[in-house]
């Protein structure tokens, strides 16, 4: 599916949230808190977004993208930042990497794509060092609330219209909100980032409760 969307990704992103996105990623990064220096992994890095916000922000840190996506990966290389990260395909629940390889893990709009949440969260763990932090940014389903039928039903019908008209491709978009509505929510999934170790698990909402980003460290000993 992402392997047809992939040249026209970000610009649907963009238009989709009239541009909030990058507001989200660079929050995403900002909580990983680095100290300047390190590899980072982006996991689910799609063009890269997100590791080239990790570069901005932290301009002495290694970003390394993972994407099972060829096609994704290969939009990345070419944007005019894309020689300075280094670019993976692997699989989220595979990662090919030895323990606490990253001083810090983040990932955009992954999570609810994978049919094993906790087995990415466990391999992302794995992977981060000690006292590093793992943040994820992803939608969430609205809570309830005066907004939420507002929020929810239009949305099946208006996110594959915008990806048709935009793209061409309205089944890739009705995913969209398909797989945000059975997403875990904010709470269910920051329980599940503490049961693989995480402490202290912490979140914020933004856009009516649409959108999540959470944030999780490994512990420094044990």
């Amino acid at each position: 599916m992402f392997s047809r969307i992939a040249g026209r990704y970000d610009m649907l992103n963009r238009l989709m949230t009239m541009g909030q996105d990058l507001r989200w990623r660079r929050e995403a990064v900002k909580r990983l808190r680095l100290a300047g220096t390190g590899r980072v992994l982006d996991i689910g890095a799609g063009t890269g977004d997100l590791a080239f916000e990790v570069l901005r922000q932290f301009p002495g840190a290694h970003a390394v993208a993972v994407d099972i996506t060829p096609e994704m990966i290969a939009v990345g290389r070419l944007r005019k930042e894309g020689g300075s990260v280094t670019w993976v395909v692997a699989d989220a629940l595979h990662l090919p990497f030895a323990d606490s390889s990253f001083v810090g893990v983040i990932s955009g709009f992954l999570l609810r794509n994978l049919p094993d949440v906790d087995g990415s969260l466990s391999e992302q763990h794995r992977v981060l060092r000690r006292a590093g932090r793992l943040v994820s940014l992803d939608t969430s389903p609205p809570p309830p609330g005066l907004f939420r039928p507002l929020i929810r039903f239009p949305l099946p019908a208006v996110i594959p219209t915008l990806g048709r008209v935009l793209a061409g491709e309205a089944e890739a978009y009705r995913y969209l909100p398909d797989s945000t509505e059975h997403f875990a929510t904010a709470e269910a999934l920051a329980a599940r980032m503490a049961t693989v170790g995480l402490a202290p698990v912490g979140y914020v909402r933004r856009m009516f409760g649409t959108i999540a980003i959470h944030w999780g460290s490994k512990a420094e000993t044990g």
